[in-house]
């Protein structure tokens, strides 16, 4: 990304400007993202959307973010979800990254096109690559090559800060051609069935019922019935039951069990029970 603010409409800089992020996070990358944008950014509170209901803060923060996964080619229904309470913040800055695993798609043309239906402006959106965290379909990668993501995700991260300080009103970035035409059709498929995905996933022998997974579901998915664990068919697909499980016993579909697990190496469980 060039750092060029001649494109598109900017402000000047405003350094008591306070910024809030809210993020959604399974297994840690879109929290590592607020964190390090925080820090490019300064005078930031940092949100889980998860917890926002129960929180109900006052936001009077000029300039909002909202950071999450990218889930089936597309947005998170709990980010779609969020947008009535974003829409009663009124804020004058409105930015998202989607972090994937390489296949951003049509996401964030998607949440700019679902916002102006909702009387919002996206001002800018970001896609930043990270390690994979959909086990069902391998690992994250080698550590060398997780290494290399996240080195490459900090300069990305920078140059985006200097773009919201600025604020910078940009077209939002989005994939080749291709994969916004056969991956939103995959996404208008499978979305209504993502909270009855769940149906995959079991547990080994190696479970101890100790009740992590039901403690850091966000959807309240996973319940424990006469001693065996239990899917509800509310999934949000954010997989942090499978990739936090201390016995690495969860499992979903029949090739988990190969994979390696995956959280980003920088968040602790504390960070998302809270």
């Amino acid at each position: 990304m060039k750092n060029d603010y001649s494109v598109g409409q900017q402000s000047p800089v405003n350094q008591t400007t306070k910024t809030t992020i809210f993020y959604f996070s399974g297994t840690g990358n879109s929290l590592w993202i607020a964190r390090a944008l925080a820090c490019e950014l300064g005078n930031t509170e940092i949100i889980s959307m998860v917890d926002w209901d129960i929180n109900q803060n006052n936001i009077d923060s000029q300039v909002i973010g909202m950071i999450f996964p990218v889930h089936m080619w597309g947005v998170p229904k709990r980010v779609l979800d969020f947008l009535d309470q974003l829409r009663a913040m009124s804020p004058e800055y409105i930015f998202a990254v989607a972090n994937n695993a390489g296949q951003v798609s049509n996401t964030l043309v998607q949440l700019y096109k679902v916002m102006e239906s909702n009387g919002l402006v996206l001002a800018s959106g970001w896609s930043v690559v990270m390690p994979s965290n959909y086990i069902p379909w391998g690992g994250p990668g080698s550590l060398e090559k997780q290494n290399d993501l996240f080195a490459a995700a900090r300069i990305k991260i920078s140059d985006i800060g200097q773009v919201i300080n600025h604020r910078v009103k940009m077209p939002v970035e989005k994939g080749p051609l291709w994969q916004r035409i056969v991956f939103t059709w995959i996404y208008k498929l499978s979305f209504p069935h993502v909270p009855e995905m769940s149906g995959k996933f079991w547990v080994d022998e190696r479970c101890n019922q100790c009740g992590l997974c039901i403690q850091l579901c966000p959807s309240k998915n996973i319940i424990m019935y006469d001693n065996k664990l239990s899917w509800q068919n509310h999934c949000d697909q954010c997989l942090a039951c499978i990739q936090w499980c201390p016995q690495e016993a969860m499992q979903y579909g029949r090739k988990t069990p190969a994979y390696s697990r995956y959280h980003h190496p920088e968040v602790k469980i504390k960070d998302l029970l809270k």
